[in-house]
């Protein structure tokens, strides 16, 4: 009779289905010829994802009558060394050419056990293939005690606004400070950075470029390529424009302690060059650097000398100090009269919680012969940052600018500022401050109200919100 010899080849069928699906579940996870069927293992895309062994039971099970005629044609026709089912085959064999860069393994690295999920892929946030990017968006509101009228364009912060400040010199509303994109890709051995965006801050610091370049030079904050050779120890040249080296802050907010800038930071050192600079490690401590540029804050030279900078920074666990110096001429339109500058930094990391800097600059500028005159400014700034909480920092300033010519800011004058600035992270790439901030003068250089250069003093409170994101943060 027919029945009875279908029946047991049901029975040994899944004898023979259980046992294999066993058998795949149980192989080696070195055995790179069959994948581990599991839900865990990705699967290129319009592919059916593999079925757990206890789908695979009740599959066989709910499949069984309806497969059975042709189950047994198959099993005569192989014999005994009858091939696996193909409802367990629904794992299509792996494929380096069908999975994505970001979710294949390294060939030398041992496939995920099939009780445990599959490691989660390098992180391609703000990625795409060899190139990184990151950006912000910087607002603030800022309240001056002073209330002064000019509240419409104001590229030179020293007679309007918000005095003397960089880049929040808005008063009394709500402003862009800046909105910006970069993009960039390390060295290796060639690699770029493009720094490009717009607001208040971009204007203020290319109020210096020709009003007759490009315009899209007022977009670009940095645009070099960079070379660092594999065996050259270290070594890394860039060309093209690129921030300056002095300084004890930076033009983007969230890499700052304080929310307004420095005194000297707006008004002792150049925001950027265009030219040549290279670097490199010297010993285990010390790297050194030299740059030859066209100039301070112009791409296009408004001569035709060129300004050479020197840079060094001795890097402890405890402490970085920072040394650098530029001079070349930079009166327009001559090569006579030279700009030097010398900026030293002393950044100190004694604890995760407690860090402090030290900066002091010295400038000198000569006006062209014949009737030369030589131009001094030079000053001190100091901050202590507190990091209260994890997410909770303050940060108290204090700092001193002797401007006596009035070469920067237009007023031969001794000007002081104290700062304290409440910082509070709210979530990953979003953080807040909150900022008062007092400036005095020896002479009345603030404006109030209508009446310009009346007063010695200005009083500022600021709240300012600054959302990033990018490979650092």
């Amino acid at each position: 009779m027919r029945i009875p010899s279908k029946w047991c080849f049901v029975f040994l069928l899944a004898a023979i289905s259980c046992i294999t699906a066993r058998a795949q579940n149980t192989s080696s996870p070195n055995d790179s010829s069959s994948p581990p069927a599991t839900a865990q293992t990705p699967a290129p895309t319009g592919q059916q994802v593999a079925r757990t062994e206890e789908d695979i039971r009740q599959r066989i099970l709910l499949d069984r009558v309806e497969l059975m005629e042709k189950r047994i044609q198959e099993l005569e026709a192989r014999g005994s060394s009858a091939a696996a089912p193909q409802t367990i085959a629904t794992t299509p064999p792996a494929d380096a050419s069908s999975t994505s860069a970001a979710q294949a393994a390294p060939a030398t690295q041992t496939p995920p056990a099939a009780s445990e999920p599959a490691p989660a892929p390098a992180s391609p946030a703000w990625s795409i293939g060899p190139i990184d990017f990151s950006g912000l968006v910087d607002g603030y509101y800022s309240f001056n005690a002073n209330h002064p009228a000019d509240m419409g364009s104001c590229n030179f912060p020293a007679t309007c606004g918000n005095q003397l400040y960089n880049f929040d010199v808005q008063p009394n509303q709500f402003s862009l400070n800046m909105a910006k994109l970069s993009l960039s890709h390390s060295p290796d051995p060639v690699g770029f950075q493009v720094d490009f965006g717009f607001g208040r801050a971009f204007d203020i610091i290319h109020a210096a470029e020709p009003t007759n370049g490009p315009a899209i030079f007022r977009n670009i904050e940095q645009a070099y390529v960079s070379f660092k050779p594999a065996k050259a120890r270290g070594l890394e040249v860039d060309f093209g424009e690129f921030v300056t080296s002095a300084g004890a802050e930076v033009i983007e907010s969230n890499a700052n302690w304080n929310y307004s800038r420095s005194i000297l930071f707006a008004w002792a050192i150049p925001y950027y060059h265009f030219g040549l600079r290279a670097s490199v490690p010297i010993g285990k401590y010390f790297s050194g650097g030299v740059q030859v540029v066209n100039g301070w804050n112009n791409i296009e030279d408004n001569n035709s000398g060129k300004t050479v900078g020197l840079t060094g920074a001795f890097t402890t666990k405890k402490f970085v100090w920072t040394n650098n110096y530029y001079a070349g001429p930079e009166n327009g339109g001559t090569n006579s009269g030279w700009r030097h500058l010398y900026d030293t930094t002393l950044l100190l990391t004694p604890t995760s919680i407690i860090n402090a800097y030290i900066n002091f600059d010295y400038g000198q500028n000569t006006s062209p012969s014949p009737a030369s005159f030589t131009s001094k400014w030079y000053g001190v700034a100091g901050a202590l940052r507190v990091q209260a909480t994890p997410k909770v920092a303050v940060t108290p300033r204090l700092e001193w600018f002797k401007d006596r010519d009035g070469f920067s800011t237009g007023t031969s004058q001794d000007v002081k500022e104290f700062t304290i600035t409440g910082e509070y992270k709210m979530l990953e790439g979003l953080l807040g401050r909150l900022e008062y901030r007092h400036d005095w003068s020896n002479r009345p250089f603030f404006n109030r109200g209508l009446d310009r250069a009346v007063t010695k003093t200005q009083d500022t409170l600021a709240v300012g919100f600054v959302a990033f994101f990018g490979p650092k943060r």
